[in-house]
């Protein structure tokens, strides 16, 4: 079965014909994970497009962070930047909405004053359960083509991949 990544695969191999470095393997499995994570991006996007207008994409992405993190369900703005791959100015305007939205506190620390820390309230832990599942059940229609055998094959693979990377 070929896909429109065989298509691109295909002319860039005639153009890197001569090229030892090109290898089609690494440009196929490269573009098709991008292509995965893409369909993921634009779904997501799609349901919250479509939802409360008011708790956006990047509400949720913080408050999953702060939920999933090492420091469950508490955390320092630059913690919570460093999970969310955003900037602590960026995570700062993001927490700003979530707390006048009633959804996370910052408390100082009692043992050390210069720490803030972030904690979901009950509404925030709410909104997230709300949300989780139906971003369960997107990843899962992403890779609803795969086995279970399929599926933890593919993870050894990424696991190694990523193990080699030092990731």
């Amino acid at each position: 079965m070929e896909d429109g990544v065989d298509q691109h695969v295909a002319r860039w191999s005639a153009f890197w014909k001569d090229e030892p470095a090109f290898d089609p393997e690494v440009e196929g499995a490269l573009v098709r994970m991008k292509h995965i994570l893409r369909w993921i991006e634009r779904s997501d996007a799609a349901a919250f497009a479509r939802g409360d207008e008011d708790f956006t994409l990047q509400d949720y992405k913080t408050l999953h962070v702060l939920m999933v993190q090492p420091w469950p369900t508490e955390a320092t703005p630059a913690q919570l930047a460093e999970a969310a791959n955003v900037t602590r100015a960026a995570m700062t305007s993001r927490l700003d909405r979530l707390e006048a939205a009633g959804l996370v506190t910052r408390t100082i620390d009692a043992s050390d004053r210069r720490r803030v820390l972030i904690r979901p309230t009950p509404q925030g832990r709410e909104m997230w359960n709300r949300y989780i599942f139906e971003g369960i059940a997107r990843d899962q229609q992403a890779l609803h083509a795969l086995g279970r055998e399929e599926l933890a094959h593919l993870n050894a693979l990424l696991r190694k991949v990523l193990a080699s990377l030092g990731e």
